[in-house]
């Protein structure tokens, strides 16, 4: 059986192996990953694709892991691309968030895969755009992308979803001061988490309080206004309702609204890789790193306007 076959029949190890190709940064791994998803094809037909972010301790995990079980009773399969930030010392994933997911971890219908950050910025994983591919290919119809959410752009994970998702949690002092107003802007959805036990009543102000806000803003798609619900991810009151927003949101999107913004991510995508490429390229030019290093130098002094440094590098 070919990697494909064995990807396309649901096998967990051979899609565990590719996942660990596609994120390798040796030239033959990449080489044999860009063949993998050649060989793969179009994927995606008739999944969710859903982005959740939030600041430390707003409950992620315990959300996804809430949510990611109402899934499974609505029959879907379940991924989750968990982003860890990563270590400065071996690069790898330093929080774990498949440890705190236990109960759908254990599911045969769900796959947590933790992956580090890379420093990349927003918090998403160079790869997951491709990672998203292999799940889907394995027959995931449902995935989830968790963002680190330390406070970085969060536009990385919205350009490679269909829904954002923003998690807040009420007893956080002044929220809406604490939250960026172009975070909200892109967000979907967004969930006030821990609404049960003594931060209930906070919970409903804070629910309040973000309507109020968000009806002030323009909506960023035709076809959707931004709603704002409380849930408690501990309790699962709300996942209920948090289903069905989403479900009322890819309805109204409809099938085509949804090809057409994957097609614009996906353009997106490919002027980000060429530039991504075009830097490694001109790094590994024993010549131009020379001219590069030169040109940082002059601009750095002012003796080279910028704009001329670069048109002199690239043409160079």
């Amino acid at each position: 059986m070919t990697d494909v076959e064995a990807i396309r029949s649901g096998d967990r190890r051979a899609l565990a192996r590719a996942i660990t190709l596609i994120e390798s940064t040796r030239a033959a791994d990449q080489e044999r990953a860009e063949a993998l998803l050649a060989d793969l094809g179009p994927t995606g037909e008739g999944s969710w694709r859903i982005g959740i972010s939030g600041a430390p301790g707003v409950g992620k995990s315990t959300f996804i892991e809430a949510f990611g079980l109402h899934a499974l009773a609505q029959g879907r399969k379940v991924a989750v691309l968990a982003v860890d930030p990563s270590s400065t010392l071996t690069g790898g994933s330093i929080l774990g968030d498949k440890t705190r997911m236990e109960h759908l971890s254990r599911d045969s219908r769900a796959f947590i895969r933790p992956s580090p950050s890379g420093g990349e910025l927003g918090g998403v994983a160079r790869r997951t755009r491709e990672i998203i591919a292999l799940v889907e290919a394995a027959g995931f119809d449902l995935v989830i992308v968790e963002t680190v959410g330390v406070g970085q752009s969060e536009t990385a994970v919205a350009a490679m979803t269909d829904i954002f998702l923003l998690l807040l949690a009420p007893g956080a002092g002044d929220s809406l001061q604490g939250v960026k107003r172009g975070i909200m802007e892109l967000a979907d959805l967004i969930l006030v988490n821990k609404a049960d036990g003594p931060l209930a009543d906070a919970a409903r102000h804070v629910v309040s309080d973000h309507r109020a806000a968000m009806s002030l803003m323009r909506p960023h798609e035709k076809f959707w206004t931004p709603r704002v619900e409380a849930c408690s991810a501990l309790t699962g009151a709300g996942i209920d309702t948090v289903w069905a927003a989403i479900g009322d949101y890819m309805a109204a999107a409809g099938e085509d609204g949804i090809a057409a913004k994957r097609r614009h991510q996906g353009a997106a995508a490919l002027r980000d890789e060429v530039a991504r490429l075009a830097i490694a390229r001109l790094r590994d030019d024993p010549a131009r790193r020379d001219l590069l290093a030169r040109l940082e130098q002059d601009v750095a002094s002012g003796a080279t306007p910028l704009r001329q440094a670069a048109r002199d590098l690239l043409d160079g």
